[in-house]
This record gives structure tokens, C-alpha cells and sequence, in this order.
């Protein structure tokens, strides 16, 4: 009998050189109440009726859900003025982002971002065997021109997250149109706008204009932010029906689950919820921004609802001894190293008292 021992399966070339995508923390040893600001949540948590939705359908679990996720749409529809057949609803942006990267990129060709984009895109990129390439940045912010200057034969999507995570800054509608028009037609322009909602600036258009006068552009949305339904995984895109068409064609059938498509209906509809979340944003962030300056810190300007804070490079206050004694104190905020930025934290705008706390806790980390 022969002791050799039998290969397994192979995995598919690229696929190891993955990082596996890491999500904020939610809990710290010891701690019974913990701050959670590493995941950009809603800091009003859900619509009371998005709760009361999800809860109608508890005793209806045993059936599938509406594979069309009709009603979702519709009310996705009426909310933003859309047509409903041209939106495509999906568990997160995410299933999104890696759909789109299954259609339009494989081995050989190339999908482009800005250097400090969501790390979902080359995540995305690298599971179909393409080669993700990032584009620099001018002062923490997506440019035209360098993205332009990445474009080559092999470019086949580009993703921009406007606003962008985890930088909060944002370009106008004028620069993502002059972005689009040195696209070639062939090449998909995906804008991730999941903090649209968020932003109050007069020059800022999240995509809805572009995708009415082209057909190579797809607008990303998500109920994770403002929403603040992160826990049902609920995303949508807006599209040229030609591009909604393929993406039906190869989304799961049954993707969006009933409680989903119930709460995110509800909580889309309630306006008045939706305007208190935006002015309690529009409030602390600001507040917060100013606090940590007085501190002595750099922020960067955000239009979202979290901050990037730069700490010093000195060890004893540098960003990983901040994020240590946060959490030592319950508080969790996000690493930015993942993201080539290990000199930063990336604060989620909280509660009034979580804000204030947290102010508390850097300011004492700062004076040690």
C-alpha cells in the first residue's frame, strides 16, 4: 500500500494572493457596553418601522422570498424617482461590486480604482483572476486625471466610491462627468455612492443623471449607512436596463430575503426618520471634526458620517496606541493600515454621548 499522499483540490491561480476583507470589531473582551464606530452604522440605529416591518414577516419565514424583490424596488422607486426596472437589488453592495466584477473582468484584464478605495473592489478583482489597479490620490481625494492616466487596453471597470471610504471626501458632478467622458464607451463606470445620503453639498450628484444618459455607468447604493440595516445585508444598483438584464441573469435567485426586502421597503419610506439621521449627522460631525482639532489632530474633511483622523507618528501617541486605549475603554474605532493609511483612525459619527466619550478617552490618551 502505497504512504504517498493524494494532492487535493486546486485552488484557482490568484485567488491565495486575496486578504481576506475584515470587518470593524463589535465586541471587546470584559466589556459589557462597547462604542462601536468602526463600521460606519447608523448612529439613530433603524426606522422604528423598518423594525416593526421586519418583525410582521417572522411568521412567514417558511416561504421564499419575492425573487424580483418587487416591492423593494418599487419603493426604492418612488423614494428617488427611479424606474423600478431598471434597479437591481442585492445582499449589500458588495454582491453587487463582485457580480459586476464576474460580467465585465477576468484574467488578463485590468479593474481600476482610486488608491484609497473600498477594499471590496480589489477583492472583487482578484476573484475573477483580473489585476486590480489603483490610481493615485490628490490630498486624500479620487482624481480624474490620474485615474484617466490608469486607463489602458487591458481596463474593462473602473469603481469610484463617491464619497469614498474610508476617506469621507468627495468629487463633484462635474468631475465625475468629465471622468466619464474619457472612459471609452466599452469600459464600465461603476460610482459606489453608499453615503450619498449624507451629503449636503450643492455640486454633488450621486450618479442618478449619469446612468439616465449613458450605458456603460451603474449606480451602487446601500441601506448599511443611513439606513442603518447593516445586519440584513441589503444593497441595490441602478442601471441601464441592458446591464440590469445580465446582472438578474446571474445574481442568486432567491438573494434578498423577505425581512430584507419588508424592513428596507419601510425604512426607505420613512422620510422623517431619514431627515433626523442626516441633521444628527450634520450636527456631531462637525463637532467632532472641530474637538479633535483642538486637540491637535489632522482630519480630514468628510461630506459622510466618519472621519479620518491623522494621530502623530511619535510611538506613544501614534493611531495604533489611540485605537488601543479606545478600546481598552470600550471603544472601538478602525485601523486604517489595511488601507495604506497607518497613520490614521477611522471614527464613525455616534451618539451624542459616544461622540463626547470618545472625545474624553483621546483627549486623556493624548495628554498621558
Amino acid at each position: 500500500m502505497s504512504n504517498s499522499v493524494k494532492p487535493g483540490p486546486v485552488v484557482r491561480p490568484g485567488i491565495l494572493e486575496i486578504a481576506a476583507y475584515v470587518g470593524g470589531e463589535s465586541k471587546v473582551e470584559g466589556v459589557d457596553r462597547v462604542i462601536r464606530l468602526a463600521s460606519n452604522e447608523g448612529a439613530l440605529g433603524p426606522s422604528p418601522k423598518a423594525v416593526a416591518a421586519y418583525q410582521s414577516i417572522a411568521t412567514e419565514i417558511h416561504r421564499y422570498p419575492d425573487g424580483h424583490s418587487g416591492a423593494l424596488r418599487q419603493a426604492i422607486a418612488e423614494a428617488y424617482d427611479l424606474d423600478p426596472a431598471r434597479i437591481v437589488c442585492g445582499t449589500g453592495s458588495d454582491e453587487i461590486i463582485t457580480l459586476l466584477a464576474r460580467i465585465y473582468a477576468g484574467p488578463g484584464d485590468e479593474v481600476l480604482y482610486s488608491q484609497h478605495g473600498f477594499l471590496m473592489y480589489p477583492i472583487a478583482a482578484k476573484s475573477v483572476g483580473a489585476t486590480p489597479v489603483a490610481a493615485p490620490e490628490v490630498n486624500l481625494t479620487a482624481n480624474v486625471d490620474a485615474l484617466l492616466a490608469a486607463v489602458t487596453p487591458r481596463t474593462k471597470l473602473v469603481f469610484l466610491a463617491n464619497p469614498n471610504n474610508p476617506t469621507g471626501t468627495y468629487l463633484p458632478a462635474r468631475e465625475i462627468e468629465r471622468l466619464h467622458r474619457g472612459l471609452p464607451s466599452h469600459i464600465v463606470l461603476a460610482l459606489d455612492a453608499a453615503y450619498a445620503e449624507y451629503v449636503a453639498e450643492n455640486d454633488y450628484e450621486a450618479g442618478v443623471a449619469l446612468v439616465n444618459s449613458a450605458e456603460n455607468v451603474i449606480m451602487l447604493r446601500t441601506f448599511s449607512k443611513v439606513f442603518a440595516l447593516g445586519g440584513l445585508r441589503l444593497g441595490w444598483g441602478y442601471a441601464p436596463a441592458t446591464m440590469v438584464d445580465v446582472l438578474n441573469r446571474i445574481r442568486g435567485v432567491f438573494n434578498v430575503c423577505s425581512a430584507a426586502q419588508a424592513a428596507g421597503a419601510a425604512a426607505i419610506a420613512d422620510r422623517d426618520f431619514l431627515d433626523r439621521s442626516r441633521a444628527h449627522n450634520e450636527t456631531w460631525r462637525p463637532w467632532t471634526h472641530k474637538a479633535l482639532e483642538d486637540l491637535g489632530l489632522v482630519v480630514t474633511p468628510s461630506v459622510a458620517n466618519f472621519l479620518l483622523v491623522r494621530f502623530p507618528d511619535a510611538i506613544e501617541y501614534n493611531a495604533e496606541n489611540a485605537w488601543e486605549a479606545l478600546k481598552t475603554r470600550g471603544i472601538l474605532t478602525r485601523k486604517m493600515t489595511s488601507y495604506g493609511l497607518p497613520s490614521y483612525l477611522r471614527i464613525t459619527i455616534g451618539t451624542a454621548e459616544e461622540m463626547q466619550a470618545t472625545l474624553a478617552v483621546i483627549s486623556a490618551f493624548l495628554r498621558a
